[in-house]
């Protein structure tokens, strides 16, 4: 997709979000260049919220100002590397992203951007106890839907309805996966084949819903019902030569 398209593309998507939820935002800037990672030049930030705060005795939105930055050319790196790369949805989630880390900032939090916070609640999921179902968000982004928090790959699979199988790629290869016995908005499939140890890999299985559902039910963190399995993951051959995941 050239940048004109981009551009044009991102935009309305971000038309497409009401005021009301980009209160204290100064715009959207769409930037032609890529933006590699400074340690792990192989991975590229999609996009940035850029917060700026000013002395107040209360916090809002005329305190806290931001501009959500999109970089066309780390899109490009990306879905050079993914076949099934989906512009669209990828602009939408990582405005929505970025978005979140406005909204968290006015309320004087930085758990979205805090890794400690990925890392604490994945603890709880280990532990058996109640977790924020999206925290493997908070931890560093690694591809498309795909997130690592220390030694853990969290990849996610957006579904409208539940399937046979689904595919998954990870680090070149290729994987076929039964789709489990359990009925939530999100299931996570703990897969030991995938990954090469140290490191663990868990596909997560996330109920789609419109655009408007989506938006609403990530600002207002609402709770979607979670399962978690143990799944089985076939061996497709090798896709391509080995990335970054």
């Amino acid at each position: 997709m050239n940048f004109q398209t981009f551009r044009s593309r991102a935009e309305a998507a971000w038309e497409r979000i009401p005021d009301s939820y980009k209160a204290g935002v100064d715009g959207l800037l769409v930037e032609r260049e890529a933006k590699p990672h400074p340690e792990r030049p192989e991975v590229y930030t999609l996009g940035e919220c850029i917060t700026e705060s000013y002395p107040s005795e209360w916090g809002g939105p005329d305190t806290t100002r931001s501009r959500v930055v999109l970089y066309h050319g780390s899109f490009l790196h990306v879905a050079e590397e993914d076949d099934h790369f989906d512009w669209d949805e990828e602009i939408w989630e990582t405005l929505t992203h970025e978005l979140r880390h406005h909204l968290e900032s006015l309320a004087d939090s930085d758990d979205l951007g805090d890794v400690d916070y990925a890392v604490d609640e994945n603890f709880k999921r280990r532990d058996g106890e109640p977790f924020d179902p999206w925290f493997y968000r908070a931890g560093e982004r690694v591809g498309p839907g795909l997130y690592q928090v220390e030694d853990e790959i969290f990849q996610e699979h957006t579904y409208s309805e539940p399937a046979s199988h689904v595919d998954v790629e990870f680090d070149g290869k290729r994987w076929r996966v039964d789709w489990p016995d359990a009925d939530a908005d999100v299931v996570f499939v703990e897969l030991d084949e995938v990954a090469e140890p140290p490191l663990l890999y868990t596909l997560v299985l996330a109920r789609r819903t419109g655009a408007w559902q989506m938006l609403r039910a990530l600002l207002a963190r609402r709770t979607p019902t979670v399962a978690e399995v143990v799944g089985h993951a076939e061996p497709l051959g090798l896709d391509r030569p080995t990335g970054s995941g």
